[in-house]
């Protein structure tokens, strides 16, 4: 018993281990499938919310593009729950086995030793087992060996008893993964059958697209031109409103130093790509990277409709640009807020629509197709503070253009804000 304990020890710890582990992964699958299960309804309210009579095939094959990704991010994550599920039923069944046969083993040994004990139970028998001692130390040491034997009895039968207690939580428990499994398993056939079915649909709108290549072709250049025009403005903006914070902290650190009759220092060039900070907007502007990957998305709901970087078309391999923000589509008329507290650094006019630009230090959080501002110039904001009301673009959608610059640098937008 002594020798088989510390085995009994080192299994229940490991399989102790091996089911926390399991649990882990689990937790952590199940929340990211309520996440996208969570995006595609999201998504697909925002389309039939969205949804015009007059049909433009290049949005509907963006969406559609979108569907597909968020259904193969659900089949993948039920593949990684069902192999998950698969190695911890395979870690059971052994440990199942295992316990059956030490069961069976332990089983054997009580039986013979119930037998030899009825064998010798009369009571008569002991004690003339005991008096039948030739010594008063083989009399004592004969007493002691049945105490032992009558303790090993009970040792047995507790150790049987523990036993059949765990093969039976461990039965349990592989019914409940088996049960789930199956349930998975019939879940994932269903999302590969939706998923076959939106790439059909896919297929139909890249054939419409081809019968008509040249006028789409030219739609998507023009949105390309546009889009860089834009950005071109918001940085040159940026960089002036940079050389002109510069120079008037120059202007006024001179006014002050002549002021205390102290001799100034030549003039250097004013830098119209590094903004000179005061230690309070250094401050800030830690705080905000130190919030990156936090940051709450300037709507309350949508999903990113356009990517940070470059941007190749489905359909059209050879048409590719450079995007320097995301493009967010969310629902008509949507709040659009301030991801961060900051000082509102200028209100930009673009074609019908607005862009606010709101400086945390060195950092600036770009929010351009807006309908409606609700902010001025020089204003403090605080997080989640409404600057305006979402617009919408060309093809009549309520999207907003979001970016986030470092001085004159663009940054990846996503990679700022949190995933809800």
């Amino acid at each position: 018993m002594r020798r088989i304990l510390p085995f009994i020890l080192l299994f229940l710890s490991f399989n102790t281990f091996a089911q926390q582990d399991y649990q882990a992964q689990q937790r952590k699958l199940e929340e990211r499938k309520s996440q996208i299960l969570k995006e595609i309804k999201e998504f697909q309210t925002l389309l039939n919310t969205n949804k015009k009579q007059e049909r433009n095939i290049l949005t509907e094959l963006n969406e559609q593009n979108r569907k597909i990704k968020l259904q193969s991010e659900l089949i993948s994550n039920s593949q990684k729950q069902i192999r998950t599920l698969k190695n911890d039923i395979y870690v059971n069944t052994l440990a199942s086995n295992k316990l059956r046969r030490e069961l069976a083993v332990l089983k054997d040994d009580y039986a013979k030793t119930i037998v030899k004990s009825y064998k010798s139970r009369s009571e008569q028998n002991r004690i003339m087992f005991i008096l039948s001692s030739e010594n008063f130390l083989q009399a004592y040491k004969r007493m002691q060996y049945i105490k032992q034997y009558a303790k090993y009895r009970k040792s047995q039968g507790d150790e049987i008893r523990e036993k059949f207690e765990e093969l039976e939580r461990i039965s349990a428990h592989l019914e409940i993964q088996k049960s789930k499994q199956e349930k998975i398993a019939k879940e994932h056939e269903e999302q590969r059958k939706e998923l076959q079915g939106e790439r059909n649909k896919q297929s139909e709108l890249m054939s419409l697209v081809k019968k008509d290549s040249k006028k789409y072709s030219d739609q998507i250049r023009k949105k390309q031109q546009e889009t860089k025009k834009i950005e071109q403005q918001i940085k040159e903006s940026v960089r002036k409103m940079i050389e002109e914070e510069n120079r008037k902290r120059r202007e006024e650190e001179e006014r002050k130093a002549k002021a205390a009759g102290k001799k100034v220092a030549p003039k250097k060039n004013v830098s119209s790509t590094r903004l000179e900070m005061t230690p309070e907007e250094k401050a800030l502007a830690t705080n905000f990277n130190n919030n990156r990957g936090r940051l709450p998305w300037p709507v309350e709901k949508g999903y990113i409709s356009t990517k940070y970087g470059t941007v190749k078309h489905p359909e059209y391999e050879n048409i590719q640009y450079e995007s320097h923000g995301i493009e967010i589509t969310t629902e008509q008329g949507a709040t659009v807020r301030s991801v961060f507290e900051g000082v509102v650094s200028e209100i930009q006019i673009i074609g019908n629509s607005r862009a606010v630009l709101i400086r945390h230090g060195e950092y600036i959080s770009v929010y351009q197709n807006l309908s409606s501002v609700s902010v001025s110039a020089g204003q403090k904001v605080s997080t989640k503070q409404k600057i305006g009301t979402v617009g919408t673009n060309f093809e009549g959608k309520p999207v907003i253009k979001f970016m986030i610059m470092k001085n004159t640098d663009f940054n990846n937008p996503q990679s700022w804000l949190s995933s809800k």
